[in-house]
């Protein structure tokens, strides 16, 4: 990103102050970088292309409060941090979104592809509603931010971005009984996300063993067997999660 004003914006929704350490993930040629050195007391700077990490050891060989890392930020070992602001390679967005969400900070300010954030907060029912967003939703609270055209970029991306800002929930929205269980139901009925509920959970109760006719039998008799996958709101699927419990033994 190459557009200083939006840098410093990305900075203030973060409120970054001089306690903060500050995760970056894709460094890149350390525009931002170098933005947050000035405001916190640490910059973490995670960058996986090894020539863009020996031109920034040597751009910041004299800057003390710059961590650079140099790797895959899935697979590198990261010291703790409070604080994300970064512009991540497009690429991970999904994954990193996951690795974030399993960790503690105080807020997030990233800029994904405009598609991919509208995901994030999709209404119930759209197109963009998937897993993204109910898995999203019980995690944090999202917000829509700076919509960013790719002629804000050098190399410019064939893509629109848009900032977003990510704070986790102290606690979940709703409860479930079995967090594993809630995250895999979700994913599995929403690659059939336009079949109805009695449709699409067979297949995740047949992965844990229950007969085909028992999962039928079961799929038939939940609350919202009759409404499409796309039409349960997270916490319907919550409900749905912990109907599942209550009326089998096979994930206790």
């Amino acid at each position: 990103m190459t557009d200083s004003a939006l840098l410093q914006r990305m900075i203030s929704y973060a409120e970054v102050n001089a306690q903060d350490v500050v995760l970056e993930v894709g460094a890149g040629l350390g525009f931002l970088t170098e933005r947050l050195s000035q405001r916190c007391e640490r910059v973490v700077a995670v960058e996986f292309d090894s020539k863009l990490v020996r031109l920034l050891r040597e751009r910041f060989h004299d800057t003390r409060n710059i961590e650079l890392i140099e790797g895959d930020i899935l697979k590198v070992a990261v010291p703790p941090f409070n604080k994300v602001v970064s512009t991540p390679p497009y690429f991970i967005s999904s994954h990193l979104l996951f690795w974030l969400l399993d960790r503690p900070f105080d807020v997030a300010v990233l800029t994904f592809q405009k598609e991919f954030a509208e995901r994030l907060a999709a209404s119930v029912g759209t197109k963009d509603y998937g897993r993204l967003t109910v898995t999203t939703y019980y995690r944090a609270d999202v917000e829509l931010l700076d919509y960013v055209p790719r002629t804000e970029f050098y190399p410019p991306p064939d893509v629109d971005s848009m900032v977003v800002q990510l704070k986790p929930k102290p606690t979940p929205p709703f409860r479930v009984k079995d967090e594993h269980a809630f995250f895999e139901l979700v994913q599995m009925t929403f690659t059939q996300r336009n079949k109805k509920l009695r449709n699409a959970v067979p297949m995740f109760l047949e992965k844990r063993g229950i007969t085909r006719e028992k999962a039928q039998e079961l799929a038939d008799s939940l609350t919202f067997h009759d409404k499409r996958v796309r039409e349960l709101a997270p916490e319907d699927f919550g409900a749905l999660t912990n109907e599942i419990l209550e009326k089998t033994s096979f994930l206790r």
